[in-house]
């Protein structure tokens, strides 16, 4: 792939909340914005507790990546925003299930407060298969 900025989206993620891109695809690197849990269908956010909101998150990352031409599995690093750090482990009880084989490196950090007051925000980034 040509070293050219790229700037990439999807149909089924809600639209970006600001002047950012949903993604940006560089080389072979695909570098995705954080990710709330916002409903496509509704751009509602869904559930109050971290597993419900871990697992939109986590679904809208894949779909993301599915309609860009690659998966979960191509995942290198992912950057996790909790907004509460005591959620770390009923977040991780989600989150393996996604990345069940060879898991992603991956930061974990504690936001104070995050778009739309959502428990968790995640952001990648995703090695792009070659053409």
């Amino acid at each position: 792939m040509a070293n050219v900025k790229r700037v990439c989206a999807s149909n089924r993620l809600p639209p970006a909340l600001g002047p950012y891109s949903q993604a940006v695809a560089y080389g072979d690197l695909l570098f995705c914005s954080g990710i709330i849990p916002m409903d496509p269908e509704t751009n509602e956010i869904v559930g109050d507790d971290i597993e419900t909101q871990t697992r939109r998150v986590l679904d809208n990352l894949s779909a993301l990546l599915d309609d860009l031409g690659t998966c979960l599995g191509n995942v290198l690093k992912t950057t996790v925003f909790l907004n509460n750090i005591e959620d770390f482990k009923a977040f991780n009880a989600v989150y393996e299930t996604y990345f069940a084989c060879d898991p992603p490196a991956r930061s974990t950090v504690e936001a104070a407060r995050l778009p739309l007051d959502v428990l968790i925000e995640v952001e990648a980034i995703v090695a792009m298969p070659e053409e």
